[in-house]
Order: C-alpha cells, then sequence, then structure tokens
C-alpha cells in the first residue's frame, strides 16, 4: 500500500486530552468568526480544515501502538462540540473521518493500519462515499467491487486488483480528502467492504453539488466511481465489524449528537450578545433594556435548561463509550448505544429548539438577513436529519420496557 504523494506534512502534534480541549475551544473560537459570512456567501473553509489538521485534533483516535494519543470518546466527543459550536460545518466534514479511523480499528490489517493511520499522523484526511441517493433506504447499496483477474485463495476478498463502479451521495468531507473510503459490495450481493481510494485517482470525480437549505459549506456532493482500480491490499471487511458487540455505530452517533449540541450552544450564545447589545424592549414589560424583560429572561432559562440537559446526556454519553470499549459485550455495547440514543435526541431537539426560539427572544431585528442568524436553525434542522431521532426514542421505549436490545448497525 502507497502512503499519499504529498502529505499535509512531516507529521502533527500527539496530544493529551487537556491539549485537545485546549485546541478545539481555541479553534472553535476562530471558526465562528467568520462562520456567518463564509454560510452567506458559502465560502468553503479549506483554510479552517488546513487549521484543524494541522493542529493534531483529527489525529487524536490513532492508537497508541500505531503511534497516536488514542483519546478517550468522551475527550473526541467535547472536541466535537466546541469545533461545532464555532462551525458545525466544520465540524460535520471530519465526522466520517473518524468513523473510518475506527473501520481500521475494528477491522484493518496490521498494513492498512500502518500506511493510512501513518498517512492521519502525517495530517491526512480521510472522506466518506458511503450513502446512495437512489437506493431504497441509508443502508441499501448499488456500488460493487469486482476481481480483476482471477481469485486468490478461499477468501471473498482476496484478489491481487478490484474495479470499483458505483455513484455516491452526502459525501460530506470527500472533497477535502487526502482518501476516500468506499462503501461497496462484493460482486452484486456480497458482504460489505470499504475500498480505501485515493482522492484524485483515475476515475474519482468529486462533484460540488451539495444544495442543502443549512450546512451550506460541507460540501457534502457526488461521488463518481468509473472503474476505479483498487488494490486488493486496500480493502477491508466493513461487515464483520457488526458480527460481534461493538460500539461502532454508538462512536458514530456521538459525533453527531456532538455537532446538534454546539449548534444549540452558538445558536443561545448569539441569542443572548443580539439581547444584550441591539434588542429594544417590549413597551409592556416597564424596562430600560430587552435583557430585562422577564419574559425574555424566563424564555432564556428555558432554553439555558434544555441546552444544559443535552450536554450533559451528551458527556455521560461519551464516557458510557468508553465503559464499553473498556469491557466490551453484549449488554455494555447496548447500554453504550442506549446512552447515545438518549444524547442523540435530546441535542437534536435542543438545537432545533433553539434555533427557532433564537427570533422570539430576539425580536423583528434578528430576522434582518444580513444578520444571518437563521443559520444556527438551517444548520440544525439539515444535520438532525441524518438519523431520526424518532426512532432513538423507539429503541429507549422497547430496552426501557422489557430490556430488547438495539439492533448492531452504524445509525445506533
Amino acid at each position: 500500500m502507497t502512503a499519499l504523494q504529498s502529505p499535509v506534512g512531516t507529521g502533527v502534534p500527539v496530544l493529551t486530552s487537556e491539549q485537545a480541549v485546549e485546541a478545539a475551544r481555541d479553534l472553535g473560537a476562530r471558526f465562528a468568526a467568520g462562520a456567518a459570512e463564509r454560510d452567506r456567501r458559502r465560502i468553503l473553509p479549506v483554510e479552517q480544515l488546513e487549521q484543524l489538521s494541522a493542529s493534531g485534533l483529527l489525529a487524536i483516535t490513532v492508537p497508541e501502538e500505531y503511534g497516536g494519543a488514542d483519546l478517550p470518546v468522551a475527550t473526541v466527543t467535547e472536541v466535537m462540540r466546541l469545533i461545532a459550536a464555532g462551525d458545525p460545518n466544520v465540524a460535520q466534514i471530519p465526522h466520517s473521518h473518524f468513523a473510518y479511523v475506527n473501520v481500521l480499528r475494528e477491522v484493518g490489517t496490521d498494513e492498512q493500519k500502518r500506511a493510512l493511520l501513518g498517512d492521519v499522523l502525517r495530517g491526512a484526511r480521510f472522506g466518506n462515499a458511503q450513502s446512495e441517493i437512489r437506493s431504497k433506504h441509508v443502508r441499501d447499496h448499488a456500488t460493487t467491487l469486482r476481481p480483476l483477474g482471477p481469485r486468490v485463495g478461499a477468501g471473498a476478498a482476496r484478489a491481487e486488483e478490484w474495479v470499483l463502479d458505483g455513484t455516491k451521495g452526502y459525501c460530506t468531507g470527500a472533497l477535502f480528502a487526502h482518501w476516500i473510503p468506499v462503501l461497496a459490495h462484493l460482486d452484486d450481493d456480497g458482504p460489505l467492504h470499504v475500498a480505501w481510494v485515493e482522492r484524485h485517482a483515475p476515475g474519482v470525480t468529486v462533484i460540488d453539488d451539495w444544495d442543502g437549505v443549512g450546512q451550506r459549506t460541507t460540501a457534502s456532493g457526488t461521488v463518481r466511481l468509473d472503474e476505479v482500480r483498487v488494490p486488493g491490499d486496500r480493502i477491508t471487511p466493513y461487515h464483520l465489524t457488526f458480527e460481534r458487540p461493538q460500539t461502532f455505530g454508538a462512536f458514530a452517533q456521538v459525533l453527531h449528537a456532538a455537532i446538534d449540541a454546539g449548534i444549540a450552544r452558538a445558536a443561545l450564545a448569539d441569542a443572548a450578545e443580539f439581547v444584550t447589545t441591539k434588542s429594544r424592549p417590549y413597551p409592556d414589560a416597564g424596562v430600560e433594556r430587552a435583557a430585562e424583560d422577564p419574559l425574555v429572561v424566563h424564555a432564556f432559562g428555558e432554553l439555558e435548561l434544555q441546552v444544559r440537559g443535552a450536554e450533559a446526556l451528551l458527556a455521560e454519553a461519551g464516557r458510557a463509550v468508553d465503559r464499553a470499549n473498556a469491557d466490551l459485550r453484549e449488554g455494555t455495547a447496548a447500554r453504550s448505544s442506549m446512552a447515545v440514543a438518549a444524547a442523540r435526541a435530546a441535542t437534536s431537539a435542543a438545537a432545533v429548539e433553539v434555533g427557532s426560539r433564537l427570533f422570539e427572544v430576539c425580536g423583528t431585528r434578528s430576522a434582518l438577513a444580513s444578520l444571518v442568524l437563521d443559520r444556527h436553525w438551517r444548520n440544525a434542522r439539515t444535520h438532525t436529519l441524518h438519523d431520526p431521532a424518532a426512532w432513538k426514542v423507539q429503541h429507549l421505549g422497547r430496552y426501557a420496557i422489557d430490556g430488547t436490545l438495539p439492533p448492531r448497525h452504524g445509525q445506533l
């Protein structure tokens, strides 16, 4: 397996938990400064992603035996929340990066880990080519890997070289990636595998055709794969991830919850800044400042309560995944999934609610398009559609009633 031809650098910092959280807090504040303008003009965050890569934050889940920090999930969750509070577009772009580092951790060969994780430690980013827009549902895939020449040995994925064909949508991160992990069936209906494809390999076309109402600068567009050659040592058996107790889905979902929590906190902070500096008081309140209106204060109290509750569930979910990883069994994995489901439902509700009520507490002036305060609701409404919160609640209900364990897949 070949390394990147032009990695971002010769090496990124290997961070402690404290350093990672501090770096994320600093970068989140910097990203916040231009988030509204990037949304207004749809300026892709290329510079911000380079800063994120150089900081070492994208390497914090690389295992220690491969040179990484291997930081706890609770730390990774807080890092994502802080970045999202600055700009949730920037936070969503590396979500798949962390998920596919986890694929390597779960089912990658030693050679794949050394080569690909070595690139991550040099600043490389993973994208994704997973979902398909024309499929029946989110876990239905038509993209295929076919052997080029005879298979080698008895293993299903044993061939010297494969040909990859298909079209993927919602490919967040692919435009900015060095490697694009592609989810595909062997032949037409064989088990799902990940093909590790270089971003600029022949036959790979990344199209910036994302047109969402929110998360406008994630470039979550289309990836076309036309007879892309993939060496046999760049194929990873994704399907094996779910044949045993695992926290793969819980890990991916807790990072989504962190993005929603960051959106909620940013919306509340912007609302507070607006009320204290720009809003006029309503005459019936009999106060000098809008921030002293008891109805406004009460509304802020309700929103703060909702956001704090969501943040608390998020933090507990991260710790639950860490506990499960330390003692991975069917029961511990299920409990981590349930903790994450609760956090995902709560953070989704908080992000959408605060993004909407922001205008209620800030008043008419806040609706000016030039302020772009609506981006918080648009970002929340778009990102929370990623996985239906109602199904999180459904699985929580079944677990609460009779202890029914959740299914094993990447959405739980």
